[in-house]
């Protein structure tokens, strides 16, 4: 029987803000070494942030596939699935880690605006830190494929423990042990090592005995490179439309990007709340598609939905509650104070159109149909959020005509994936080969 979707949101929550939650650890620690070492952790550290969002289809795509495996009853084609995404991972990672330890000087020197203190920083603590990418990609395969089988547990217990490992590292060897900035990179990358390590023991633990081949297959690895191209192409897009808003902001005035970093951050931080239905949707509907019952999928469609729009609606309540004291909390100035009151509106009135937009994404990527979500994210993207947002710069609107591009944005995502889940081409997905 299926898991109830808040039985499945509430671990995938716990995986999803794991790693933001230790990133403000470190940054702390790393904090207490002064300035330069700060700016190379976040020129380092957005470099390979950015890298692992993109590449976060290992997840997403492997969940949707493997969960219409075990909805077919298949449980050895959803583990099957499993291989080949590692094997994938693993492929992707060693590629982009070499790429780093190559262009590591000439990225951050890039980010960082040129040679300096800062970009040596950066650089010394990317190459360290990249070794651990095919480790970091055999995390995100490993959540994918135990997502849909419906475990949603132990890839929290494993996430939970490399970052755990990680917290208690990190500054014993950046200040105890002296290792300096370079002590940050090495407990991450010995926190990815524990994480790898414990998902990679639980799918051979899944292989023995059940004739499933370690070995790569060209064909099934293709069929996810595939589903991973309009991912990432996903992805891309929104990194570049929050990249150009961020631009337009910073060219206003800098308490209006004060203002807006503040509730950017914010934003993202909830949309990770609001994701986690959309991992539930992903595997329920996985599941149903894949045992043949377009019925249950229709439904669980209605239920994530409903816990979506719900969630919104606190979450908006609760801002709107805390407008006058949560600002205050990450800036006493009063210029930006000021702005933030104004974007405000915007962050909380948002909420309940996201919950709903981010629940359907995950019952159309439940459903394999990515390509849609792809098309309809550039639309988006293209006629919504960037062309308000290069607009606001040019008749000085600002901060809230960047804000109602990205409101925009939603609404036009809300609209499309809404009209696509209320007909039937989305129920027509399988999975090959």
């Amino acid at each position: 029987m299926s898991r109830s979707i808040p039985a499945l949101a509430a671990p995938a929550l716990v995986v999803l803000a794991a790693e933001p939650l230790y990133l403000l650890v470190d940054t702390a620690v790393v904090g207490n070494l002064g300035t330069t070492s700060l700016g190379g952790l976040a020129v380092g550290g957005g470099l390979l942030a950015y890298v692992a969002a993109l590449l976060n289809f290992l997840a997403y795509g492997t969940t949707a596939r493997a969960a219409r495996r075990a909805g077919a009853g298949d449980r050895a084609g959803a583990v099957a699935e499993g291989v080949q995404a590692t094997w994938l991972a693993v492929g992707l990672g060693v590629l982009l880690a070499a790429v780093f330890q190559v262009l590591a000087g000439p990225l951050t020197r890039l980010m960082a605006g040129g040679p300096g203190p800062v970009a040596a920083a950066a650089e010394e603590w990317l190459r360290v830190a990249s070794l651990g990418l095919p480790l970091l990609l055999v995390a995100l395969a490993g959540n994918g494929w135990l997502r849909g089988v419906q475990e949603l547990r132990r890839p929290m217990v494993f996430v939970l423990a490399g970052s755990l490992v990680s917290l208690v590292l990190c500054p014993l060897l950046v200040h105890t042990a002296g290792l300096g900035l370079v002590g940050s990179a090495v407990a991450n990358l010995v926190g990815q090592a524990v994480s790898a390590a414990l998902f990679a023991r639980t799918l051979a633990g899944e292989l023995a005995g059940s004739g499933i081949a370690w070995r790569p297959r060209l064909p099934a690895l293709r069929a996810q490179l595939v589903l991973g191209r309009d991912l990432l192409v996903r992805a891309a897009v929104l990194q570049v439309a929050f990249a150009v808003a961020a631009a337009v902001v910073a060219r206003a005035s800098t308490a209006q990007l004060g203002a807006h970093q503040v509730a950017l951050q914010l934003w993202l931080f909830l949309a990770l709340v609001l994701d986690a239905y959309a991992i539930a949707a992903q595997t329920l509907v996985g599941t149903a598609l894949g045992a043949r019952r377009p019925d249950d999928a229709r439904h669980t469609a209605v239920r994530v939905v409903r816990w979506g729009l719900g969630t919104g609606l606190l979450v908006a309540v609760v801002l709107l509650a805390l407008r006058p004291v949560l600002p205050g909390l990450f800036t006493d100035d009063p210029a930006v104070l000021a702005q933030a009151g104004v974007v405000w509106w915007f962050l909380a009135l948002m909420q309940p159109l996201a919950g709903v937009v981010f629940a359907l994404d995950g019952v159309l990527m439940g459903a394999g149909d990515v390509a849609y979500l792809r098309t309809v994210t550039l639309g988006a993207a293209l006629l919504g959020f960037l062309p308000l947002s290069l607009l606001s710069g040019w008749l000085d609107w600002g901060l809230p005509g960047v804000w109602t591009g990205l409101t925009l944005f939603i609404v036009l995502r809300l609209v499309a994936v809404g009209q696509r889940v209320r007909g039937s081409a989305w129920l027509g997905e399988s999975v090959s080969p």
